[in-house]
């Protein structure tokens, strides 16, 4: 491989200009927030659009700067945070291609999703409140992207875990909203944990946080091993690395750590799109390719990431096949497809995991939107089994939704197809050469997965806009949505006295974002699948040098995507025609069919499917049983251990050992005061019959 540093002829990009993409988010949140009521809600959205929209513009800039124009990757602290002794913490940049592939998606998903709000949230009372959330959001994810370092890193990831926390529990006063940001917030203080002690494994051996360094000196830990319990050898790269992949189970919501991520969906739709599309989910998957030079050191804890990913893909999709609320059904979604993304991770297909980030991202956005749209049209109803009929009054919600579903499953020419197909030939290779039962397990887990995607998928869309309308007055009890039993929402989004609501299309800032993020959905995998994925140019003819070059590091033998670049890509065309071929295509399109059996042709099938599998169904519904293990088993577990704590301290060490010892205390020296009575011959009596007892021991010793 040739010298990353020769390759580079462009002029270096300017610190001001990476300082300007994180800063105008960040200036646009504090205008909003700390003075709404000075420049109001035409101002807040104004100021916010135009941070994201100026940090996008500039993201593209500097990716067409290393792109198209050769200029070397940028890697330079601006800023000391603290020198202690050796130790040394700084902000600053590295932006390479992996990093501002990231900011390019993470602004311009952002940005959309910002225009999207102004007509989504328009009626809401805190408007000027979730502008500057979602703005600061975006700031504290291109922090986590940009940085050079793991403190600047774990700054990023606590901030967006903060934001989050905001945004989920956005409408405060509803106690499913607090219930589930505590619960996001919480699960995610567990893969923090292990987080951090990845970075202080970093710390300890490397003696350094920056990046650069690290990855330089790694094939110093290789085969290094250290005493965790005593007598036990285990290798240092692996505890560094499943230490940091706890860390992204938590964020990127894997198994078992995935709880929080449904729950959130309490929160406005506008952030479902944002945080669990886009950026916050992915955060986990981002940092796990950065740090290939160390994970690619540990067998173990790639397979590990395999296992993980596998049951994550099948297992949560499984779940998105009985849900009714069409915002879980697309939660679901992204569960399964974050599951794909740590396969290819596992599986060392950096470079797909990461691809299918970018494309993934574009279709689940415009999925969640469009699902907010229909919430929107429904008067803010989200059960499925109460819509129907709605694509001859939505057809632009229809239309773009369908696209995104087309990209979700896989379908050939669509974005998804290039980076999902690449996914599933990945873990079949890696199946092939490794021959063990996790390679095998992870395979079959996401070829499986294509069926089960594209079962609920389509299941949403005929539920949603085929077969008769089903909607009714939202003054039923069943009314419930993103706005529901809000005390700060305006009347009409509490669903409650309000006159029958007809659906109808969403207002044109709704729409315009739909299809903004339908267009790369479509198009996105065709045009650049052959430069960042198989290394040659769009249409897979000429030879060029792989995009993530210098960013994703692993060894030749170990490249499953150059293997597929050498079997089977030979351009857009004809991957895709190949991929009519693949066994991917043929279940996915029977999962069609049988949504298509099941909620369009013969809907009653639907109804005696639920009965006949009334058990599984019912495991399902249940989620596996995940949120009664950690709301009863480890949340209630934490609590009766708190009870039994609180029982000993009470009882044990304050009624027993503090306030005992004083009663015995106080008891002896009742007795010794009797003994002090102040008369001269007690005195003298009570010597002479010492002295007595004193004669009567000495003459025992004596003889």
């Amino acid at each position: 491989m040739p010298d990353v540093d020769t390759l580079y002829n462009g002029l270096a990009l300017p610190a001001g200009v990476l300082l300007a993409v994180v800063l105008a988010p960040l200036a646009g949140a504090i205008v909003a927030g700390l003075f709404r009521n000075q420049v109001g809600r035409a101002g807040s959205h104004a100021v916010t659009i135009a941070g994201v929209a100026a940090s996008c513009a500039l993201s593209c800039w500097v990716l067409w700067q290393l792109v198209g124009k050769g200029a070397p990757p940028f890697n330079e602290n601006v800023y000391t945070w603290f020198s202690i002794g050796g130790y040394e913490a700084h902000v600053g940049f590295m932006v390479d291609k992996l990093t501002a592939m990231m900011m390019v998606v993470v602004t311009f998903v952002s940005l959309l999703v910002h225009v999207y709000t102004i007509g989504y949230m328009a009626d809401d009372p805190g408007y000027q409140r979730f502008f500057s959330y979602i703005s600061l959001f975006t700031f504290s994810m291109l922090m986590l992207v940009m940085s050079n370092n793991f403190m600047q890193l774990f700054f990023g990831w606590e901030a967006v875990g903060l934001v989050s926390y905001l945004l989920i529990g956005f409408w405060f006063r509803r106690p499913t909203a607090i219930f589930a940001n505590l619960k996001a917030f919480l699960v995610n203080r567990v893969g923090d944990f292990g987080f951090i002690l990845g970075i202080a494994g970093v710390l300890y051996w490397f003696g350094t946080l920056d990046y650069a360094t690290v990855f330089a000196n790694a094939p110093t830990i290789d085969g290094l091993t250290t005493s965790v319990f005593a007598g036990h050898e285990w290798s240092v790269a692996t505890i560094i690395c499943i230490c940091l992949f706890v860390g992204a189970m938590g964020k990127s919501a894997q198994v078992p750590l995935h709880v929080w991520l449904p729950d959130s969906m309490e929160g406005p739709t506008p952030i479902s799109a944002l945080i669990h599309a886009a950026t916050m989910v992915t955060a986990g998957i981002f940092m796990v390719a950065r740090m290939s030079p160390l994970f690619e050191l540990s067998e173990t804890a790639l397979d590990f990431v395999l296992f993980i990913g596998a049951t994550t893909a099948f297992f949560t999709g499984l779940i998105g096949m009985v849900q009714n609320d069409i915002k879980r059904v697309v939660a679901y979604s992204t569960l399964s497809q974050l599951g794909y993304m740590t396969v290819a991770l596992g599986v060392s297909a950096y470079s797909a995991a990461v691809y299918h980030l970018m494309t993934h991202a574009f279709f689940k956005a415009l999925l969640f939107l469009g699902a907010g749209s229909v919430i929107i049209a429904m008067h803010h109803e989200q059960d499925m089994r109460r819509m129907g009929g709605l694509r001859k009054v939505m057809p632009v919600t229809f239309w773009t939704m369908l696209v995104g579903t087309l990209a979700l499953v896989g379908t050939p020419f669509f974005s998804g197809f290039y980076s999902k197909d690449t996914i599933i030939e990945a873990a079949a290779e890696h199946a092939h050469e490794a021959g063990n039962w996790i390679a095998t397990y992870g395979y079959w887990a996401v070829l499986l997965g294509a069926f089960v995607t594209s079962f609920y998928s389509f299941r949403l869309l005929y539920m949603t806009f085929a077969g008769p309308g089903r909607f009714r007055d939202a003054h039923g009890d069943h009314a419930h949505g993103d706005h529901a039993h809000d005390d700060d929402a305006h009347d009409h989004d509490h669903g409650h006295g309000h006159g029958a609501h007809e659906p109808h299309e969403s207002p044109w800032v709704v729409t315009v974002p739909l299809v903004l993020l339908a267009i790369p959905s479509v198009v996105i995998g065709f045009l650049t699948a052959g430069p960042m994925l198989f290394g040659t140019d769009m249409m897979g003819h000429a030879k060029q040098l792989p995009f993530f070059l210098g960013s994703i590091d692993l060894a030749a033998a170990r490249d499953v995507v150059a293997k597929i670049a050498e079997e089977a890509w030979h351009g857009p065309v004809q991957f895709a025609l190949h991929g009519f071929m693949a066994p991917a295509f043929w279940l996915a399109f029977a999962g069609f069919l049988l949504a298509t059996a099941m909620y369009w042709w013969k809907p009653e099938l639907a109804g005696r499917a639920r009965r006949a599998f009334a058990w599984p169904v019912r495991i399902l519904e249940d989620k596996y049983g995940m949120d009664a293990l950690w709301i009863r088993g480890f949340a209630g577990g934490g609590l009766a251990l708190g009870k039994v704590s609180r029982q000993a301290d009470e009882r044990v060490i304050d009624g027993a050992i503090v306030n005992g010892s004083v009663r015995v205390v106080a008891a002896v020296a009742g007795l010794l005061r009797r003994t002090q009575s102040g008369y001269l011959y007690h005195y003298a009596f009570a010597m002479i019959l010492g002295l007595i007892a004193l004669l009567a021991a000495l003459l025992r010793y004596w003889h």
